[in-house]
């Protein structure tokens, strides 16, 4: 046995010293621990609260008012929204409206204030991805900050980047709001920052971004999903080094992560090209967002 096993050896089998715990230090360790389990407790409850409004709001849309000029901005910005059913079309309202109250607009960049139109065209493209009823409405997105146009930030490296958009971990969305507009006017070109952007907060709610959101509750299995998906990512991965044409932007070559978001500007705003060259991938986006687009 080598020295640092001997050493080890005798260490494990010395007998434990033991500490005798006296009243003030039981009082100090109950001053600490109580108002930490009671922190626990409170945001628990209110993560609780929280997710019984949301289901109240698309259970019963009664309860909240749908304002008539969101409509009239709905209507004339997001083409998208047109294309869903009658009750998709309610429950896409009902998420609006919560997500609305639930989340902080901050205008950034020179942007002199956030608008309705703001608030409802961005919220609406959150929305769409939150149309199969058992997501959660984003429940570790606090902020949402919208800057007029692109605008500049460091990347991992420290190096100045142009941006369009970007999502956090730690709870906020990046937007350049004449992007962001424009992308919306154009539903069929397969470019929709918004989308891409809380496409990329599904992901990373469950942790780093990767291409696998939660799966809980919509219909999708882990097994499926890596398959068809890592599947789908492989033969785009092949295609872009060959240099052939594909309905998913190139963007989507970068890494899973992004092959998630490119995939979901996609599957919203090119259904029929999608269903096309990946079929497998188009029903199982079909399947994680509860519906269908492609025409029949």
């Amino acid at each position: 046995m080598s020295k640092q096993g001997m050493m080890k050896e005798q260490t494990l089998l010395s007998p434990v010293a033991t500490t005798v715990i006296g009243p003030q230090e039981v009082a100090l360790m109950a001053l600490v621990l109580v108002p930490a389990v009671w922190i626990l407790c409170l945001s628990f409850s209110r993560k609780r609260r929280r997710r019984r409004k949301l289901m109240r709001a698309i259970n019963h849309p009664d309860w909240f008012p749908w304002p008539d000029h969101y409509e009239h901005i709905l209507r004339e910005n997001i083409p998208l929204a047109s294309e869903l059913s009658e009750r998709q079309q309610r429950r896409l309202r009902s998420l609006i409206l919560f997500f609305i109250k639930d989340k902080r607009f901050e205008a950034c960049g020179g942007l002199e204030g956030i608008t309705d139109t703001m608030r409802v065209v961005i919220a609406a493209h959150a929305c769409l991805l939150l149309l199969n009823h058992h997501h959660d409405c984003f429940p570790n997105l606090r902020s949402i900050l919208v800057y007029p146009s692109r605008y500049f930030a460091d990347d991992e490296n420290g190096d100045r980047q142009e941006r369009l958009g970007e999502s956090w971990g730690t709870g906020s969305v990046v937007l350049a709001w004449d992007s962001t507009l424009n992308d919306a006017w154009n539903p069929d070109d397969g470019l929709n920052v918004a989308i891409h952007e809380f496409a990329h907060q599904l992901d990373q709610a469950t942790g780093g971004a990767d291409g696998l959101p939660s799966l809980r509750h919509t219909g999708n299995r882990v097994a499926g999903w890596a398959r068809v998906l890592g599947g789908a990512y492989d033969n785009f991965l092949d295609k872009v080094d060959r240099g052939r044409p594909s309905s998913i932007d190139d963007y989507g070559a970068t890494d899973p992560a992004e092959f998630f978001a490119v995939a979901t500007e996609t599957f919203f705003e090119k259904p029929d090209q999608l269903r096309r060259e990946y079929p497998s991938l188009y029903e199982e986006l079909t399947v994680f967002y509860a519906v269908d687009l492609a025409e029949s």
